[in-house]
């Protein structure tokens, strides 16, 4: 009788470890570092490549040089800080300081079934690609000083913020904003800020009545080829889980993908009389844009209407800032990223709902009934970030430009080309 009641006791003992604690999950767990890999790959090298070969030839070094030092900066930063700026707990519109250099991070530490080291790489490679997509709209004419010390404060002061709010924790998480993968906390914050730095540092000498084509397409094409790729990881990834979630997120992504780059295709061929290699990887573009906050929420017949949307209405939003407005964003970052993230982040609403047959989702956030509810919390999340951040990058370039004596360079270096004046070398020795 007492050798039962002794295995009964060791039995209790035992029972918490097998039935309640967290127990790291392989499957998981690889998937996530394949996906952390892929992200990275979209900035270095395929947005590297896409935004240098859509520049002239005298600056396709300047661009590269700027994502990859953007990349160095990003993830030092968010060792020290921006990690527990995003995601410490904090209060509702900002993270403490408990995680600042990774600290409490073991090989044995978790952040649900997968180590909390790779979950916090895995969201460095986002803060990476974010403040990189803002450099297409000052190419060719902001100083390399400048950039990174605009850079470095922005991914502190307003990409951490944002995704404390929608991610970490935050007032926007709490109230039921729905951003699979970041089409507010990525695409409208890079979007915004790259209009607001465009307009700020002005355009380009010549523009808009010289004409500036890209100097090397094919260079271009093979980096929005990386892009597609790479989103897989950017949207199935943020899954967090190798799972059917994922698995959707994927082909939805795929669909969305394919739909913008055809429906920019038949735009300009309607339009122009023939279709562009450069709008067709565009209208990719937007429609991965459109379709990031949606891609957990959504099934593949509400992904081919927001791919649908995505190429007809960024394709008419860049048309719209370059002729009518006449800003030089020089790369179309907000017409196409900032554009295409409020188009989905307000579309996520009406196809995440279950009752619209074969373009039906998978429900609204816990305590919404309705598309109207879900649209009005995703309208205020997009107001939210869009206001914060205008204002939030005006008064950060304004700063900067105070600390390095002007955000761009001179007309004569900029007629030089930033390859030579910036790094004294070239792209290319001809």
């Amino acid at each position: 009788m007492n050798a039962i009641k002794l295995n009964l006791f060791i039995g209790l003992l035992l029972l918490p470890s097998f039935a309640f604690a967290e127990e790291l999950n392989g499957a998981n767990t690889a998937w996530i570092l394949t996906s952390t890999a892929l992200v990275l790959f979209m900035t270095i090298p395929g947005l590297s490549m896409f935004y240098a070969g859509l520049v002239r030839s005298k600056n396709v070094l300047s661009v590269f040089m700027q994502c990859f030092a953007i990349t160095c900066v990003a993830s030092i930063l968010w060792f020290f800080i921006g990690y527990s700026l995003a995601f410490g707990e904090g209060n509702a519109w900002i993270g403490d300081f408990s995680k600042v250099m990774f600290s409490g991070i073991s090989r044995e530490s978790l952040s649900g079934d997968i180590p909390e080291s790779l979950f916090a790489m895995f969201q460095m490679t986002f803060a990476i690609i974010t403040p990189a997509l803002i450099i297409g709209a000052f190419a060719e004419r902001m100083k390399f000083s400048a950039m990174l010390l605009f850079s470095a404060i922005w991914l502190i002061v307003v990409y951490a913020p944002v995704t404390h709010w929608v991610w970490g924790g935050g007032w926007l998480g709490s109230m039921g904003v729905y951003d699979f993968a970041g089409g507010i906390v990525v695409h409208i914050t890079a979007g915004v800020a790259a209009l607001v730095a465009a307009i700020v540092i002005g355009p380009r000498k010549g523009f808009p009545a010289t004409a500036m084509p890209p100097h090397n397409l094919s260079m271009t094409i093979a980096g929005a080829g990386m892009l597609w790729v790479g989103w897989f990881g950017f949207n199935g990834g943020s899954a967090l889980a190798a799972n059917g979630d994922a698995a959707m997120a994927i082909i939805v992504t795929h669909i969305s993908a394919s739909m913008g780059a055809l429906t920019w295709m038949v735009i300009e061929w309607k339009k122009f009389g023939k279709p562009s290699a450069l709008g067709a990887v565009t209208g990719m573009v937007a429609g991965l844009g459109t379709i990031t906050p949606a891609s957990g929420f959504v099934g593949p017949g509400g992904a081919l209407i927001i791919g649908l949307l995505a190429g007809f209405v960024c394709f008419n939003a860049t048309q719209y800032v370059k002729k009518v407005l006449k800003i030089d964003d020089s790369l179309d970052v907000f017409p196409v990223h900032g554009v295409g993230g409020i188009l989905g982040s307000l579309l996520v609403a009406v196809f995440a709902s279950t009752q619209l047959g074969a373009f039906s989702g998978y429900g609204f956030a816990e305590g919404i009934s309705s598309i109207v509810e879900q649209l009005t919390v995703q309208a205020t999340g997009v107001a939210a970030t869009v206001v914060f951040t205008a204002i939030t990058t005006y008064a950060i370039l304004k700063l900067v430009s105070l600390l390095v004596g002007g955000l761009r360079v001179d007309e004569e270096e900029e007629q030089q080309g930033l390859d030579v004046v910036s790094h004294e070398e070239t792209g290319y020795n001809l």
